[in-house]
């Protein structure tokens, strides 16, 4: 059965989402995270994606804080990403509460400093960020593309021992148009080993039940649940 990863990405300390990542397009969804994350809870949620959103822009951590409030007043297990670009800021999410990180842009422009985290934190708590434009990786919020192609760069890292992969297709961030089944499905044929967790385009209820037939491990999802296309009682299907 499919692993589903709601996500809350923050901005100013409030649940909001983009679309295709792009900050203009900025939709507050909650003024406190925390509530949002409780509910997820309340409803048999387990995971939880943070994404700090003015991190990723400030090329440091920013909303540590609200990590510190949903990890230690709730029992989610939480993956944090955004802004991650010095031990200082990965320490600064493990001590917040984060029980794995997702990397992305260090993983293209420091791979020394991300194999460093890899073989000292393990592969359970390195989660590889792979958001992809285009078949190219993009980096620091998706503002800038880099010359790395998809397949490479997964085979290059599977190698060095990632394990858990984040992909995100980032035509299809918040655009409530679906997910891309058939990237997935390509990456799992080649690496069927990994844990991919889908991310991109859900929104509805098929979106879910299509990716858990293509045998994709882990979804990470968020407009659809907060614009309504998908309710929590959807979810009891899967849990």
């Amino acid at each position: 059965m499919i692993e589903l990863i709601p996500a809350i990405d923050i901005i100013d300390g409030k649940c909001v989402r983009l679309s295709q990542g792009d900050y203009n397009t900025q939709k507050v969804y909650n003024e406190n995270p925390l509530e949002v994350a409780k509910e997820f809870e309340a409803n048999g949620i387990r995971r939880l994606h943070v994404v700090d959103l003015d991190g990723a822009k400030s090329q440091h951590i920013v909303n540590y804080r609200v990590l510190d409030m949903i990890a230690s007043r709730t029992s989610l297990i939480i993956d944090f990403g955004g802004g991650i670009k010095s031990d200082e800021d990965l320490l600064i999410a493990f001590e917040n509460g984060a029980q794995m990180v997702t990397l992305g842009s260090v993983a293209v422009k420091k791979p020394e400093l991300f194999k460093k985290w890899l073989h000292l934190f393990g592969p359970e708590k390195i989660i590889l960020g792979a958001d992809v434009k285009d078949n190219r990786i993009s980096v620091n919020g998706w503002k800038e593309e880099s010359q790395q192609e998809l397949m490479p760069f997964l085979t290059d890292y599977t190698q060095e021992g990632v394990r858990k992969v984040l992909c995100t297709d980032i035509s299809r961030d918040g655009m409530l148009q679906g997910p891309s089944i058939e990237l997935y499905k390509q990456i799992m044929e080649q690496f069927p080993e990994m844990h991919l967790i889908a991310s991109g385009g859900v929104s509805c209820l098929q979106d879910l039940i299509d990716l858990s037939k293509a045998r994709i491990p882990a979804v990470v999802f968020g407009k659809a649940l907060y614009e309504g296309r998908i309710t929590m009682k959807d979810l009891n299907r899967f849990m």
